[in-house]
């Protein structure tokens, strides 16, 4: 008997699920200082600066232990009497968020360096151009011998990471580890060496105060006025001398409005809820920044499920290097009008790139009310892993090469949480759903059929994806049903898709009622009174073969 060949197994799909709404806001004003004032900040910034890393220093000699065994109340004390009561609580609580996010760096590189070392080692104990159960040799010995190279690189890093997560003391560089890297290479990052050092203070300052529900206007050591916009602060207790203010505090010469989102800014302060505020200078333009940040009320969003029984239409993307493909879905899954492209250029600076990546996604938000859309499906990328695993799992040589440099150029994090809280300010749902077989199958299943209804726009890979995508966020299949009008039929509106809505089928022995796009035997293409089936004869109408028929009774 011949053995029966098995298909390649597709993996279990996840469900689409709506994104949560913003946990926080933040928003940001400029702060039009006099020299005087950008004295009195820079000497309190530095001040605080080298206290919050004094303490940072002593919170990673005490290593991992239990929250209440790390000391922070000791530490309290002893800054406050170098700042003040609320300022200290600020520093021990960022040393304390610093030091927790160096241990989750240091354990996500841990597991990325053992994905590497496993897939490396299970290649070289395949033999060059063989295979070793499912694992497949290098190519040659040349490469063979970079490759055990590499592992011995890879093998020495893992166990310094490994050491350190045993102590339990993180490397941490106050002010980014590029810009200290940038010290020992000022040519090639074009930096003269004061401008490295202004740059390098300017990012180690600490200007942070918390909020507190029921100090005025939320925040007692940084208070911003609504009424006026006038900014106070209270200063450490080594430099009260500076203070122009009663009770230590130094008032800045200027004004804080804070234009977008005063709204919801003014509904905290004048009932005197928690505003956390930091001072932010930027060296190359020479400005100080005032930034406001709160928590948000948590908001219950409706699932994809709810949105497919209100009969809303949602639009699916297709997030690219260098593009956004989208295109409308009606309730039922149906492509709705043209295939849209939006151009993301993201070639420059960070900050241009990040403007480019907002218009983008406003552009999107745009097209999305124009038709009436209640919801945007997204695919659930996440490259983090497929970056840490490297080439050992993205294909190696030109193509290879090109692939990694696609998925570099992706800004799936950033584009998410732009999308995220863009699109719920805007009043829309984000959707996200599992990206397996979107391409593959969108393209198989949608691009021809779409392309026949778009005769002006060129219907791309990426468009069907969307449809794909769209699909899927509403709960249907992606491929098309059987059915599906032709293109030489005699009817002037087709749909592309097949009968996406649910139609029960009859129970019994009797066939299914057919339609006007179910194909009919012999080639038909227009049902005579024949091809009707009755599934239950109308108690008013005699059936053939009675002795009613022939007479014509009603």
């Amino acid at each position: 008997m011949p053995r029966k060949r098995r298909g390649k197994r597709l993996r279990i799909l996840a469900a689409p699920f709506t994104v949560a709404a913003p946990s926080g806001a933040r928003i940001r004003d400029r702060v039009h200082t006099t020299a005087q004032d950008d004295q009195v900040l820079t000497l309190v910034g530095r001040h605080l600066g080298h206290h919050q890393r004094a303490d940072l220093a002593r919170r990673i000699e005490i290593g991992k232990v239990r929250v209440k065994d790390n000391q922070r109340t000791e530490r309290k004390h002893s800054l406050t009497k170098q700042s003040s009561s609320r300022l200290a609580g600020a520093m021990t609580r960022a040393s304390e968020d610093q030091y927790q996010l160096s241990l989750r760096c240091l354990y996500d590189e841990a597991s990325s360096l053992r994905r590497a070392i496993r897939t490396i080692t299970q290649r070289l104990a395949a033999p060059c151009g063989g295979k070793k159960g499912k694992a497949s040799g290098y190519r040659d010995q040349g490469e063979r011998f970079g490759k055990q190279r590499r592992l011995q690189v890879l093998t020495a890093r893992l166990a310094r990471v490994e050491q350190r997560i045993a102590s339990g003391k993180p490397s941490i560089a106050i002010g980014g580890r590029r810009l200290a890297k940038a010290r020992h290479n000022l040519e090639k990052a074009q930096l003269t060496e004061a401008q490295w050092r202004e740059q390098w203070d300017a990012a180690r300052l600490f200007l942070t105060a918390d909020g507190e529900s029921g100090a005025p206007f939320g925040n007692y050591t940084i208070c911003v006025n609504p009424n006026d916009g006038s900014v106070t602060i209270v200063l450490p207790e080594p430099l009260r001398h500076l203070a122009n203010a009663p009770r230590g505090r130094y008032q800045l010469s200027c004004t804080v409005q804070f234009s977008h989102r005063r709204d919801e800014w003014l509904d905290r302060v004048t009932v005197n809820r928690a505003v956390r505020y930091d001072f932010v200078y930027d060296p190359v333009r020479g400005r100080w920044y005032l930034d406001a940040s709160w928590c948000a009320d948590k908001a219950v969003l409706p699932t994809p499920e709810e949105i497919r029984d209100f009969d809303e239409r949602t639009i699916g993307i297709d997030l690219n290097a260098d593009h956004l493909a989208a295109y409308v879905l009606d309730p039922h899954g149906n492509p709705i009008g043209q295939p849209h492209t939006i151009p993301l250029d993201l070639i420059g600076p960070a900050l241009q790139r990040d403007g480019r990546l907002r218009d983008a996604i406003s552009q999107l938000i745009k097209l999305a009310r124009q038709h009436g859309c209640a919801g945007i499906v997204v695919e659930n990328l996440n490259f983090d892993d497929a970056r840490s695993t490297g080439r050992e799992r993205m294909g190696r040589g030109g193509r290879g090469k090109k692939f990694r440099k696609t998925v570099a150029g992706i800004p799936t994090a950033r584009f998410r949480e732009r999308l995220r809280g863009m699109a719920f300010h805007a009043g829309l749902v984000v959707i996200a759903v599992d990206p397996a077989y979107t391409s593959n199958w969108g393209e198989r299943y949608w691009k021809t059929p779409l392309q026949q209804i778009s005769k002006k726009t060129t219907v791309t890979r990426h468009h069907s994806a969307a449809v794909a995508i769209g699909r899927r966020g509403l709960g249907h299949g992606i491929r098309r049903r059987p059915g599906v009008t032709a293109s030489d039929q005699r009817i002037a509106a087709r749909r592309a898709t097949g009968q996406t809505a649910f139609v029960p089928r009859p129970r019994g022995t009797a066939s299914p009622p057919r339609t006007a796009s179910t194909p009919v035997r012999g080639g038909k293409t227009r049902l005579d009174q024949g091809d009707q089936l009755a599934l239950f004869p109308d108690p008013r109408r005699p059936f053939a073969g009675s002795p009613d028929h022939k007479s014509g009774l009603p």
